[in-house]
């Protein structure tokens, strides 16, 4: 009876989105519609929900009458993975996706009270729209509340990979930064519906934008940790093409971060910024289609169902498709807005902005060519790393390297060179800092120390601008403590951001480029060498969980000394409900370093006994810093979030922005 309370509650949602699109669309001028709308995507919210909280239930209790839960979930399986069961499938992450698409139209109805009336009904109408479209999709194609005729007795469980912590959590974060795109998308659709786009638009943009990047940056940090430790392969970043799927949207928020500022501050750029509202959830349903379409195959892809896949196909090209051509019907009405000299911070948003689309589109290039070229001609292309090495890391290099200036120079007319001067510092410490790399580590790895001597440049960077805003060691220190502490919480986000992304640069170069590596077959008390470590494998034993037999060994790993450092127990997993083996890596931390210890599958010795495994090290320098990075810029991101200017869609007077920003410069 729950589980049909759920069905009943899926369909309510498709009605009460219907209700919300339709009643928004004709109370554009009519308040009474308009709040009924609004009253619609509130109770579309409410339905999903219980939908959702539903599955989850029939996760819980084992409920293997639904189809769903039958092919993802098993008695044994720890109650975390039960729950993470309801969206590690392609109907429950539909589901999940549905939530946050109600969930959002939802709080723009609420929040949005002081948005003018006109637009919040069509901002309403078009999230209508969307969840309209995806909800008929999980109703109709994808539901996952239906029921088996006749249910096994025990279920097929969840594919053991994705049985893990840092997984449970990695798709509603990823979610909510995807599906958060979805609000941007309706304030570009709706105001190019108005003909309108002024500082009180861009100011109402700019949160949901901050929200979404910051949400989808903790949801790839988390995915990459996840292939991280889990995998087994030492790397953390693979360009897969499910990895840049989602990082197409993370480039295209970055744009559309820095594009919104210019176009709030000084009205310019409007259409560049609508385009890059309605591409940034584009892309987001690109890589719903490409995870859940069949085309890829990936331990992150969903589905295997063509069908399907065409559907969701449809919806991206019926509602992309209808936003681009309303843009280019449009865009060409829209105000160009003020003008600004070619050395400004406009100027400097405008080529951080062409970089970082350029870089998008080669990332979509290298994912999509090998899809394209396989469907037209059967031809088997590989892309992989050394394609972005020689395309996308160089457009990011240059823009990292510009990044710095953009905070330093005035609006409308900058001073280059006195931009330089406040960064001479901060320039001469990265590149003293790279040159010692290069003396002390290897002449060979003149690139990697270049990178070092960038992620460097990037942090000096951040405080210099933080220097210059509180007149450090130019004013009394009261002075400077006054400033300090009356920053606006925006400035504190930016900076950190900035300093988060030179933290990653920092250990992305580093951890790439002295990794240590070793791989052999050991007998017990056989050792290998890995960096400055040498381990022993001690002992392997048995060992059981939940719902997996293991081997665990125990490995020794001792200093030049001689001296213990740690002692790893890595594992071998086997789940007999699938019939699946997993590795399970024992890293021990080191400092900003990581040992990094795996145990592979039982092999024969010399004597042909099966007394021997294979035992894989890795020393990964600096790692800890590619995760904590962009930790850092997802908190600078949420921090800039609660700065109560972002919290009002009201724009200030454009002259006292103008006077302002000459002052205390916005956070991008």
């Amino acid at each position: 009876m729950i589980v049909e309370i759920g069905s009943f509650a899926l369909v309510l949602a498709l009605v009460l989105s219907a209700a919300q699109t339709g009643l928004s669309a004709f109370g554009v001028n009519r308040p009474a519609l308009a709040g009924a709308g609004e009253g619609a995507a509130l109770g579309a919210f409410l339905a999903t929900a219980t939908a959702f909280g539903v599955l989850i239930y029939a996760f819980v209790v084992s409920d293997f009458s639904v189809a769903n839960v039958a092919a993802n979930s098993h008695t044994a399986k720890p109650l975390l993975y039960k729950i993470a069961g309801a969206w590690g499938s392609h109907e429950g992450s539909i589901l999940l996706w549905c939530l946050y698409l109600t969930g959002y139209g939802a709080a723009v109805a609420v929040l949005g009270r002081s948005l003018p009336a006109r637009l919040r009904s069509r901002v309403v109408m078009v999230q209508g729209v969307l969840c309209l479209l995806f909800i008929a999709y999980m109703v109709f194609a994808s539901n996952p509340l239906l029921r088996l005729a006749n249910p096994p007795v025990e279920g097929a469980s969840l594919n053991p990979l994705l049985q893990d912590p840092a997984l449970a959590a990695h798709p509603p974060f990823l979610y909510s930064g995807y599906v958060g795109f979805s609000v941007v998308f309706s304030f570009a659709v709706a105001a190019l519906i108005e003909g309108k786009v002024d500082a009180a638009w861009a100011r109402w943009v700019r949160p949901w934008t901050l929200a979404a990047w910051s949400l989808l940056t903790v949801g790839i940090t988390l995915g990459a940790f996840w292939a991280y430790y889990e995998l087994g392969w030492g790397g953390w970043w693979f360009w897969d093409p499910v990895e840049n799927a989602s990082f197409m949207p993370w480039l295209v928020g970055a744009a559309l971060l820095h594009s919104a500022v210019v176009t709030e501050k000084r009205g310019a750029l409007p259409g560049w910024t609508v385009f890059l509202s309605l591409l940034a959830f584009t892309f987001s349903m690109l890589g719903a289609f490409l995870v859940r379409s069949g085309v890829l195959t990936s331990v992150h892809a969903f589905a295997v169902d063509p069908k399907r896949g065409i559907l969701l196909l449809e919806i991206l090209a019926v509602s992309s498709g209808a936003a681009f051509a309303l843009f280019a019907w449009r865009a060409p009405k829209l105000s160009a807005g003020g003008l600004f000299a070619p050395v400004s911070r406009e100027s400097a948003i405008v080529l951080n902005n062409i970089i970082l689309a350029a870089a998008a589109a080669t990332v979509m290039l290298g994912t999509l060519y090998p899809l394209l070229a396989e469907a037209m001609g059967g031809e088997t292309v590989s892309v992989g790393a050394p394609f972005f090495a020689l395309t996308f890391t160089p457009l990011m290099a240059i823009a990292l390297l510009i990044l710095p200036f953009g905070p330093l120079l005035a609006w409308k007319r900058g001073d280059l060179l006195g931009a330089a001067q406040r960064l001479w510092i901060a320039a001469l410490v990265a590149v003293a800092l790279a040159l010692l790399a290069l003396a002390v580590m290897s002449p060979k790895k003149a690139l990697a120390c270049a990178g070092l001597g960038l992620g460097f440049w990037l942090i000096g960077g951040a405080i210099a601008e933080l220097v210059e805003r509180t007149r450090a060691f130019r004013a009394p220190w009261s002075d400077v403590i006054r400033r300090l502490t009356g920053l606006p919480r925006g400035a504190w986000g930016m900076t950190l951001a900035h300093i988060g992304m030179g933290v990653f640069v920092l250990g992305a170069c580093f951890e790439t480029s002295w990794r240590s590596e070793a791989a052999e077959s050991l007998a017990i008390g056989g050792r290998i060498n890995v960096g400055a470590y040498e381990l022993t494998l001690d002992s392997v034993g048995g060992a059981e969980g939940p719902n997996y037999l293991a081997e665990r060994g125990h490995i020794t790993a001792r200093n030049a000394k001689g001296q213990v450092e740690c002692v790893g127990q890595p594992e071998r997993r086997l789940y007999p409900t699938g019939g699946q083996t997993t590795s399970e890596v024992a890293i021990c931390p080191k400092g900003l370093d990581q040992l990094y210890i795996v145990l592979g599958e039982r092999r024969a010795g010399a004597d042909g006994a099966m007394d021997h495994w294979l035992v894989r090290a890795y020393v990964n320098p600096w790692v800890q810093l590619i995760f904590g990075g962009p930790m850092l810029i997802a908190l600078g991101g949420l921090i800039s979030l609660s700065d109560r200017r972002l919290r009002f869609g009201v724009g200030r007077r454009a002259g006292a922005v103008d006077d302002a920003a000459k002052t205390a410069p916005e956070a991008a």
